[in-house]
């Protein structure tokens, strides 16, 4: 498990419009982030927890963003259904396909994801998988 994940970003307020509306899907808010003395960025987590977080952010060492070739960023889903919500807001706020939204059953027999790029190049990936339902409840610590 991961506790958080930083994508750079180059253009913050487009990233944080995006992430808004791909994430909603997924059960995930924006919430204040605290000043840590860097660069400013936007951070998603589930309500009720502090862990694990999601940000976008302009790069600590003043270079532009860019993405990483074999890198890529999967969320845990609720449903199958948030799965196609997710993609169809990737879709429809800029974002590229790399992969509609269905079974793949050489991954596991119940895997329904699907697959995109942000508007920066960086790679995303939405599973359904009943092993992940945990991750996806909402609330706890």
């Amino acid at each position: 498990m991961f506790s958080h994940i930083i994508l750079g970003a180059r253009d913050l307020d487009r990233l944080t419009a995006f992430y808004d509306a791909v994430l909603a899907p997924l059960g995930l808010e924006r919430v204040d982030e605290p000043s840590d003395g860097g660069p400013p960025g936007s951070m998603w987590l589930m309500p009720g927890r502090r862990w694990p977080q999601f940000f976008v952010q302009l790069p600590f060492n003043g270079l532009p963003a860019s993405w990483g070739n074999g890198t890529q960023v999967s969320f845990a889903a609720p449903s199958p259904a948030a799965v196609d919500a997710a993609w169809r807001a990737l879709v429809e706020n800029g974002g590229f396909d790399e992969g509609a939204p269905g079974l793949r059953p050489d991954y596991a027999p119940d895997y329904y994801g699907a697959y995109g790029r942000d508007p920066e190049g960086n790679k995303l990936c939405f599973v359904h998988l009943a092993e992940l339902e945990d991750l996806t409840v909402r609330g706890g610590a």
